[in-house]
């Protein structure tokens, strides 16, 4: 199968190209390296070094005699998706390739603009380039779990069934994003479904849970690293604590720390996706597949943080709840349906604590990383300030 990754170089992207390698799959990628200059441009890097892409493509040959087709482009930029369609002809195309922090979305107007613009074109470039070159190919789209927000009901996978004034039809579950970023997967998954009815492509949209993790089998087999963020713009919450632990600074939970979300490890993510992969929609389907293992709450996740350090190395860890400088509802309701995935056969490998303790483990090799960052650790994006900049 001949499998192309557009956001090759990202902390998905990366271990997954890796998988697709070790199941002998023909892998492509596309890349303009972005994230990198955007990390640095909140003064910020990845604190688990990772080499350029010529040498992780040149230790990828070394290691396991695979080739990777790499192009360098915009992907946001039509002629470069259609220039890779054209000559890979891939089966399958797995979109990675978008801006994906919430809080860089929310700096200000250039930020927003910027988020809004590449994204959705992004994936408009994908579906023409499907179209019009390999049209029984599959998309496989990573989406977000921050689709939804946070309603008073259970969110399922995609779809539900309504009735309203004595009929009833059934329809995509309304999404509540709570971010510009957010919003433009929504307008992605809105545009998918559209191209979907129109032209019948085959199309996997991935509602993704948090992702945590600095590890997968592929990863351990090859020594070859993927990037790790702990900032607060491009890092998550959970990688903040655990970096905050290792240098020894106050655990800082947003607010009351009520927000609960789906969490998933990177192993299983990629996991999910190799599968999403291996077996593709029936020709002219959209599927819906909501991706995470268990949901947890910010407190919850900072308390399994402490008590892992703790138990790992026998030293103090503190919580401390800051300012919330999101607008985002800090206690509610969350169930969201998660029954797709399993039924076609993915079964949960990596347990929540266990990938704390290795987490911990390989940041305190880059404690010095660690503590250069510490100044951009601490939120300072935020919501209700965003402006033209």
């Amino acid at each position: 199968m001949k499998v192309m990754i557009l956001g090759i170089d990202g902390y998905i992207g990366w271990p997954l190209a890796l998988r697709e390698i070790e199941k002998g799959n023909e892998v492509s990628g596309i890349d303009n390296f972005f994230t990198r200059r955007r990390v640095r441009e909140v003064n910020s890097d990845s604190v688990i070094p990772i080499s350029t892409m010529q040498k992780r493509i040149s230790a990828v040959r070394e290691k396991t005699g695979a080739r990777i087709n790499f192009y360098r482009g915009d992907v946001a930029n039509p002629s470069v998706v259609i220039d890779a369609v054209k000559k890979e002809k891939p089966d399958v195309v797995v979109h990675l390739a978008e801006q994906r922090s919430a809080p860089y979305s929310m700096i200000g107007l250039k930020q927003a603009t910027q988020t809004m613009v590449k994204n959705i074109v992004s994936t408009l470039n994908l579906i023409y380039a499907i179209k019009d070159v390999v049209p029984h190919a599959h998309i496989l789209k990573l989406g977000t779990m921050g689709e939804y927000g946070t309603p008073n009901i259970d969110i399922p996978e995609g779809f539900f069934e309504v009735q309203y004034n004595g009929r009833k039809d059934y329809l995509p579950f309304p999404k509540q994003a709570g971010s510009w970023y957010h919003w433009t997967k929504v307008h992605d998954s809105n545009n998918l479904m559209f191209a979907n009815r129109v032209w019948r492509l085959g199309i996997t949209d991935v509602m993704q849970g948090v992702v945590y993790g600095t590890r997968t089998t592929d990863i351990n087999r090859t020594g070859l690293r993927t990037r790790f963020d702990i900032d607060e713009v491009w890092g998550t919450a959970l990688n903040r604590f655990c970096a905050q632990a290792v240098a020894g600074l106050p655990i800082t939970p947003y607010g009351k720390g009520g927000q609960t979300r789906g969490f998933l490890s990177l192993e299983d993510s990629i996991s999910c996706l190799d599968l999403s992969i291996s077996k593709p929609p029936a020709e002219g389907e959209y599927r819906v597949f909501n991706q995470f293992d268990e949901h947890y709450s910010v407190m919850q996740l900072a308390q399994m943080v402490k008590e892992v350090f703790e138990h790992d190395t026998g030293k103090e860890a503190v919580i401390r709840n800051v300012p919330n400088p999101r607008v985002e509802a800090e206690e509610h309701y969350y169930n969201p349906e998660h029954k797709k995935l399993a039924e076609m056969g993915y079964r949960h490998s990596r347990e929540l604590k266990d990938e704390i303790s290795i987490m911990l483990e390989d940041l305190a090799a880059h404690r010095p990383r660690i503590e250069a960052l510490s100044d951009v650790i601490s939120p300072h994006t935020a919501w209700k300030s965003s402006g033209i900049n």
